[in-house]
């Protein structure tokens, strides 16, 4: 390694990517491309610094495995900023391996560190736990340590892990403020904040209340009967019966969780369950078999029972009724969750990470475009989306993947 390409690694090491393309910027050979796509990275002009990544893992000869997969490493880092979720994971995970291999360890701890970040984002918890589980943290630098810390508070914070992830993002801030790079450090403040925002509301009994994620870890770990709108599930003492699927079902049970412990009318549940208007015997006959199909479906943890003037919930542990609403009531709130982190996402990569399709999420963008609360940008396929961040609020609770049964 010569001189110049030297001090330019030791530049873009410290954050300092004008630095290095003072001394790289006039050069065509493989390090220097491969820097000069590290540094136009680090400034923002992820398709220039793209094209200069593929550059340099052409130039770089068919002894030079361990600098192919470090460029390999460098474009998937690119691919996740821009939330481009199609790029080939298998790809990363054999860059890992290779640099792994020839020695490289800390830079292979970054590639299944980036791993575990693009499963965190799709929601895919498990996976990004085993991606991390056996790293030797201790091998990092500040800012890889930071970065890890980062991941291993996104993955607490998701399953409602409150103390794991304070830990965690505490030893994220001492890493950043080591490594002395800017941007790492607010990146660290802001993931922080989280902790310090509004996460869900506690309904109930005419009233309202605004939870943290610390307070709605406390409500699940209460014993209380919770009907949790969030995650669209019933929740007590490590048993989950997820109602996703079952809107209608789920309609019913917020009801009546929202009324315990008094019962809710027939007309009401009519309304919330079926939007009716009019009442007729066709929906009295339906709400006795959404009804039943409700009992059915509660009964390891509460009974449904009838009324002179409706229904009303009782819990069989004799604990009380408790419903966790979104802290913001949308219909695309998952949608709009994903959006919210500041960063421009396309349909392709929101239809991954929601499990849903293109189309679907097209009319959804649409119809947020038309309400002002989301801009597109870019024409075709390289259309994309964002929205300014809703201050105040944390929308941990409204990502993809449901909270684990412990």
């Amino acid at each position: 390694m010569d001189s110049m390409i030297f001090a330019a690694s030791r530049a873009l090491a410290a954050g300092d990517p004008f630095g290095a393309l003072n001394r790289v910027a006039l050069r065509d050979d493989a390090p220097a491309l491969a820097l000069r796509g590290i540094a136009m990275a680090q400034l923002g002009d992820l398709e220039r610094a793209r094209v200069l990544l593929r550059r340099a893992a052409k130039a770089f000869g068919p002894r030079e495995a361990t600098s192919r997969a470090r460029c390999v490493v460098a474009e998937s880092e690119i691919a996740l900023v821009t939330r481009d979720l199609s790029w080939p994971v298998k790809a990363l995970e054999a860059a890992a391996a290779t640099l792994a291999r020839h020695g490289d360890a800390v830079n292979a701890a970054h590639a299944r560190h980036l791993v575990a970040r693009r499963w965190l984002l799709t929601g895919q918890l498990d996976d990004a736990e085993r991606a991390i589980a056996d790293l030797d943290v201790s091998l990092f630098p500040p800012a890889s340590k930071a970065a890890f810390e980062l991941v291993v508070a996104g993955i607490a914070l998701r399953r409602l892990r409150t103390g794991p992830a304070r830990e965690a993002l505490q030893r994220a801030a001492s890493a950043a403020k080591a490594a002395g790079i800017p941007s790492l450090v607010a990146e660290v403040e802001k993931a922080a904040g989280v902790l310090n925002t509004p996460a869900a509301r506690l309904v109930g009994r005419g009233a309202e209340r605004v939870l943290l994620l610390e307070d709605v870890e406390g409500v699940l770990a209460s014993g209380a009967l919770v009907v949790d709108a969030c995650r669209n599930a019933i929740r007590q003492s490590g048993t989950s019966i997820p109602l996703a699927t079952r809107p209608v079902l789920f309609s019913l049970a917020r009801a009546l969780g929202e009324a315990w412990p008094n019962d809710v009318t027939r007309d009401v549940l009519l309304a919330r369950a079926f939007g009716a208007k009019h009442v007729d015997d066709s929906h009295r006959a339906r709400l006795r078999v959404e009804i039943g199909r409700l009992r059915a479906a509660v009964r390891e943890v509460a009974e449904i029972d009838a009324t002179k003037g409706g229904f009303v919930i009782a819990p069989k542990s004799g604990e009380e009724v408790l419903v966790l609403a979104r802290p913001i009531e949308e219909e695309h709130a998952a949608l709009l969750a994903l959006l919210d982190d500041g960063e421009a996402w396309s349909t392709s990569a929101l239809a991954l990470a929601l499990g849903d399709s293109q189309r679907t999420l097209q009319r959804a963008l649409e119809t947020l475009a038309g309400e002002g609360k989301v801009q597109p940008f870019g024409r075709g396929r390289a259309r994309k989306w964002i929205m300014p961040p809703v201050s105040g609020f944390t929308t941990a609770l409204l990502l993809p993947a449901a909270l684990p049964v412990e």
